[in-house]
C-alpha cells in the first residue's frame, strides 16, 4: 500500500489548460498566447484552445474556423489537434497535445 501511496505522488497528472482567444485578436497577443501554449505543451499538459463569439460575431462563425486553422499552423510543429474543432454556445473549442 505504501508503494503505491509512493506511486501516486510521483506520477504528475497531466493537466487539461485552457487558453481563450477572441476573434479581434491581434497578431502580437496571438505570439505572447501561443508562446504561453508551448510552454504548457513543453510541461505535458493537454490544453484547451477556446475561441469565443461577442455579440454580432456570431453571425461570422466561418471566422473562428480561418482563425482556428491559422492557430493549427502556427502550432503544427508541436502540436496536433485531438479532434475536429466543436462549437459550443458562444464558444469554439479543440484540445491539443503534445506531437511526442
Amino acid at each position: 500500500m505504501k508503494e503505491a501511496q509512493k506511486n501516486r505522488r510521483s506520477n504528475k497528472a497531466s493537466e487539461l489548460k485552457q487558453m481563450r482567444f477572441g476573434l479581434k485578436i491581434g497578431q502580437g497577443d496571438l505570439d505572447i498566447k501561443l508562446r504561453k501554449v508551448r510552454e504548457f505543451l513543453a510541461d505535458g499538459h493537454k490544453v484547451r484552445i477556446q475561441i469565443f463569439y461577442r455579440g454580432r460575431e456570431m453571425a461570422h462563425k466561418e471566422l473562428g474556423n480561418v482563425m482556428m486553422t491559422r492557430i493549427g499552423e502556427l502550432l503544427e510543429d508541436t502540436a496536433v489537434f485531438e479532434h475536429t474543432p466543436t462549437m459550443a454556445g458562444r464558444n469554439l473549442s479543440v484540445v491539443i497535445r503534445s506531437k511526442s
